[in-house]
């Protein structure tokens, strides 16, 4: 099976999964460029970007401002209504859920090597979780 334009026939967890580690690589990535820390204040703001909280509240901001496509808006929900065996580590299941459909949507854009639009999600996760960082922090 080629992979480019199948990757909507994964299982949503699998591009969960998948995504869950471009998410990381990506913010890695992101903070090493452009926080110059010791290493254990690298791992804790990449937390801040990859805890399930963040991710559940970038997925209820972009359904809100309508940021998916219609195709991307079904692995979104699929994934987030996916039945998972894995128990959500310090969170409720809703936030989990969230979080699982938002990694779905970066796992289905990475296997269908669709760059530019997965940069314009990564950089707009990004530019979310910094505004919240702000606002947090006033």
């Amino acid at each position: 099976m080629n992979v480019v334009n199948q990757a909507s026939l994964y299982n949503p967890l699998t591009l969960a999964y998948l995504g869950d580690a471009v998410l990381d690589l990506y913010i890695r990535n992101y903070i090493v460029r452009e926080k110059n820390r010791k290493p254990n204040e690298l791992h804790r703001y990449a937390t801040f970007f990859v805890s399930a909280k963040s991710q559940s509240q970038t997925f209820d901001t972009l359904v809100e401002d309508n940021f998916f496509t219609t195709e991307e808006m079904d692995i979104l929900m699929r994934g987030r209504n996916a039945k998972s065996h894995t128990k959500a580590k310090n969170t409720d299941v809703v936030t989990y859920k969230k979080s699982t459909g938002l990694e779905a949507v970066i796992g289905y854009l990475h296997l269908n090597e669709d760059k530019e639009r997965l940069d314009a999600l990564l950089n707009e996760i990004i530019s979310l979780c910094e505004k919240r960082g702000k606002d947090e922090n006033n």
